[in-house]
């Protein structure tokens, strides 16, 4: 996997839209924090848009996220929100200029289809806090976001869990928003699955919806060819008049627990406050015994 390179003080920062409108909220808090690294900022054209949800047309969209690519004194692109929408202005991207000067891609939620669609092309992007969440996200979460930025080791240690399922793996970690990996299976943009780790979150879901979504991933042959499993926030899920009878995480364990593989419950990423940062494409190490959980990232 490529790794762009890390950012330095005085490098600039492209903050954009590729979902949904971003006309109130106030990125001063991101573009101070931003400042406070030594980093410049500049604000896409599709920052005030709106197209009924979307902030611009697909085409307005997908034209600044190509301006911000192409631009070689850009280094990062940070995706200022989430919602829907990045899937409809993938394929109008041309990644060339990208694969000779790569830079970062950063965000969660939504944001999984660039992770995933960068992925398959070989690069690393970061799946942290996005511009939007950067006044709730806990300290933890902006120091990894900026950890990974500039390159500094990242690893994790997390209390044990109930749910958690024993063992050692090293693989390459790929995932993010479960609906989003759900949706992309099929296209040129879906994750292989074959000896990676898999992270995966998901925010306001109905929990048969849940139950659907990983028999598909099982199905589709992913969760057998998985080294190991991380499993973030599952957070407001949602249920029917007639329970469906497990919670998102038991539903998770259910179809799962036939592979011989460790898995980590309730990661510190997601759509929390304590979204810890997460290089997509890194070689990584999780461990996961009576004492707790880790997740080092070795390269």
């Amino acid at each position: 996997m490529i790794t762009p390179p890390y950012l330095q003080k005085g490098d600039t920062v492209a903050l954009v839209a590729t979902a949904r409108k971003n006309i109130d909220d106030n990125l001063k808090p991101t573009i101070d924090l931003l400042k406070s690294w030594g980093i410049e900022t500049v604000i896409g054209s599709t920052i005030g848009l709106d197209t009924n949800q979307l902030a611009g047309t697909d085409e307005q969209r997908a034209a600044d996220f190509q301006h911000q690519m192409d631009n070689p004194n850009i280094k990062a692109i940070w995706c200022v929100r989430g919602g829907y929408g990045t899937v409809r202005m993938i394929d109008l991207l041309d990644f060339t200029k990208f694969k000779q000067h790569p830079k970062w891609v950063i965000g969660f939620s939504d944001v999984t289809v660039l992770h995933n669609h960068l992925n398959t092309m070989g690069y690393k992007s970061i799946h942290g806090i996005m511009p939007v969440s950067v006044p709730r996200a806990t300290p933890d979460a902006i120091a990894t976001m900026q950890m990974a930025l500039f390159g500094n080791p990242i690893s994790y240690t997390v209390s044990p869990d109930p749910m958690n399922r024993f063992g050692k793996a090293t693989g390459e970690l790929v995932g993010g928003n479960l609906s989003i990996l759900y949706s992309l299976l099929g296209s040129k943009s879906a994750i292989d699955c074959q000896d990676k780790i898999l992270f995966i979150e998901d925010l306001d879901e109905y929990l048969y919806h849940i139950d659907r979504m990983m028999m598909n991933l099982k199905r589709n042959g992913c969760i057998e060819n998985l080294k190991g499993i991380v499993i973030g926030a599952m957070t407001k899920m949602k249920d029917n008049d007639i329970p469906w009878g497990k919670n998102a995480l038991e539903i998770i364990d259910d179809v799962t627990k036939k592979y011989n593989i460790p898995v980590i419950f309730n990661f510190p990423a997601g759509h929390i406050q304590d979204n810890r940062a997460l290089v997509m494409g890194s070689t990584v190490t999780i461990e996961v015994n009576a004492a707790g959980s880790m997740l080092v990232f070795n390269k």
